[in-house]
């Protein structure tokens, strides 16, 4: 009301103006009425220049930054410029937070280590994340707006989205996926809206394969203990239900004790590497002189070679260099000492009495030192050398039957390396013999009389 009251109040003083004027002037009756016209005029066209500049402003106001002040107008349209003002200014505190909001959602989401698609009405893409580009081989940008099942033809997921079904989880292959780096994805989708969906996809391939491993090591451990127990539980019927000669009771008896022993090393390594799996690795503070793991190993080598190369075989030519070092190592005496004679131990039973081994212990010149045990036995094919150090993987399952092997060696061998830091080579090729070098970093080994830093 004030406002109108004062564009009123404007008019008719301009009114009033003109008609005062042509009085002044001498005019008449018709005079006066042309100035009040004339007044009203007057106006009319500053009022319609007033509107003409607001609505300019109108126009232009989206564009401009945050309080940018309205051109000179009359009262009533200054007081709409500036509310005005106030709303544009809420609105793009709004619009900013909105966006803030949006920008920290598509964050989360991109940093998720899930596949994230959001899919339209017609289930056209909208937006992904890295890790779905990852899982499926899409593009964020150039698939946009491109139908799912037209990327995707995987028959599960195609009959999932064709049925609406989306109550149990959908397993399929990635299109990215090889023999050599297999890749399997479980996905789910979850409708939201009017017909929109949002789908989540999860890399199941580690828990896929430990799964599979899992069942060959319980297949694989009820196969080696099952053949010792038929081996045993025929022996004892024979034993109650046969009259036997002291000779082959005797030697019933020699081979049961075998095939128990067979039972308690498997046990026994068993036990072993869920050990190495289930403890913290060992540290460094820890040091044992690398001459007493060797002379230890020699020592049980040749009660080995003795004992397999019986009395009419020659024994192994066993060579151990580097007696004359003065290093130390880093860790668990007991598990070096361990995965070294395991090694030592498979050479002398692959390799034929009075074949040659060589043990060596050696400086590298980064700091770091090697051991290594290479043997003139058989050799391994080189198709065969991926998959050595897999439990109960072996390359001749009866030989190494026979040697009193459990196939869990390499296995306990390769756990108690990684827990030190060290890395197994395996260089070999048949009739060849073969050689294994476990490389150990400058952190685990140091010179004979270092101390550690900050000791006494």
């Amino acid at each position: 009301m004030p406002a109108l009251f004062s564009r009123m109040m404007s008019l008719l003083i301009l009114m009033a103006g003109g008609a005062a004027l042509a009085s002044l002037a001498g005019a008449e009756t018709t005079g006066t009425v042309l100035g009040i016209v004339a007044g009203a005029l007057i106006w009319l066209i500053g009022d319609n220049w007033l509107a003409r500049a607001f609505a300019d402003w109108l126009h232009h106001v989206p564009d401009e930054q945050p309080g940018t002040s309205p051109p000179r107008l009359d009262s009533a349209r200054r007081e709409a410029a500036e509310r005005i003002q106030r709303l544009l200014r809420r609105q793009r505190l709004d619009a900013e937070e909105l966006e803030n909001r949006l920008h920290n959602i598509q964050s989360a989401l991109q940093a998720s280590p899930n596949g994230v698609i959001i899919l339209n009405e017609q289930e056209c893409i909208e937006w992904c994340n890295r890790t779905a580009c990852e899982h499926f081989g899409l593009d964020s940008l150039r698939d946009l707006s491109q139908r799912i099942t037209h990327l995707l033809r995987a028959p599960v997921l195609v009959k999932s989205l064709a049925m609406r079904d989306f109550g149990e989880a959908l397993t399929l292959e990635s299109p990215l996926s090889t023999a050599a780096r297999p890749l399997r994805l479980e996905v789910r989708i979850f409708p939201y809206g009017h017909g929109r969906l949002f789908m989540l996809s999860r890399d199941i391939t580690a828990i896929e394969q430990a799964e599979a491993m899992k069942r060959d090591f319980v297949a694989n451990v009820s196969h080696e203990i099952r053949t010792p127990l038929t081996v045993l539980a025929g022996f004892i019927e024979t034993l109650q239900t046969l009259p036997l000669e002291e000779e082959e009771r005797t030697d019933m008896l020699c081979r049961m004790a075998q095939q128990s022993d067979r039972m308690k090393s498997l046990v026994d390594d068993l036990l072993t590497l869920s050990r190495l799996e289930g403890s913290a690795p060992p540290g460094i503070k820890e040091w044992t002189p690398v001459r007493a793991l060797l002379e230890q190993l020699g020592a049980d080598a040749r009660a080995l070679s003795a004992l397999l190369a019986g009395q009419n075989a020659p024994e192994h030519e066993l060579i151990i260099e580097g007696m004359d070092t003065s290093g130390e190592i880093a860790g668990s005496a007991s598990e070096l000492q361990s995965a070294f004679f395991n090694l030592v131990n498979n050479a002398i039973r692959y390799t034929p009495p009075g074949g040659k081994i060589v043990v060596r212990w050696q400086a590298q010149p980064n700091a770091g030192a090697c051991f290594s045990v290479q043997d003139s036995g058989p050799g391994i094919a080189p198709e065969h050398i991926p998959r050595l150090t897999e439990r109960f993987y072996r390359v001749d399952s009866d030989r190494s039957r026979a040697s009193g092997g459990t196939g869990l060696g390499l296995s306990i061998v390769k756990h108690v390396l990684q827990r030190h830091d060290a890395t197994l080579a395996i260089d070999s090729a048949p009739s060849k013999g073969a050689c294994f070098t476990a490389t150990f970093p400058a952190v685990r080994i140091r010179a004979g009389g270092q101390k550690d830093i900050g000791s006494d």
